[in-house]
């Protein structure tokens, strides 16, 4: 049961981002101590590991970046205290990014694991797969 109970807290997590929570209203779904790791893609070619402070601050960032975004999960799979889904995502500009104008449609394909300790997240992986622009 423990596992159906964290992937319909990821599916509340996905939802609340794509309402527009940010900053500390996102901290409930999280452990103290969590941290996000993000592989290298088009948007951070470098990839990146991020604390909790760091989550709500890069969040409250994106509010600005996004006039909207929603996640579409295809599939969730829960073992125990992990959780792997896979999304898509898109997100609508609210200012140009580059190139790209106000109101471009980004999309792009997530493979997201996370790992829970006491029934919060304490780890996310993400795999993001952007569509060219």
């Amino acid at each position: 049961m423990t596992q159906n109970n964290n992937i319909l807290l990821v599916r509340e997590y996905l939802q609340a981002l794509a309402d527009g929570e940010a900053g500390e209203s996102l901290g409930r779904f999280f452990t103290e101590d969590a941290i996000q790791i993000e592989l290298p893609n088009k948007l951070n070619p470098t990839g990146g590991r991020s604390d909790l402070a760091t989550m709500k601050k890069r969040s409250e960032e994106g509010k600005h970046l996004l006039k909207q975004q929603s996640y579409t999960v295809k599939s969730a799979v829960g073992d125990g205290d992990q959780v792997a889904v896979e999304a898509e995502w898109v997100g609508v500009l609210a200012i140009p990014l580059g190139n790209l104008p106000v109101g471009y449609e980004m999309r792009a394909y997530f493979a997201m694991f996370f790992e829970f300790k006491n029934g919060r997240i304490a780890v996310q992986r993400n795999y993001d797969c952007f569509e060219p622009w």
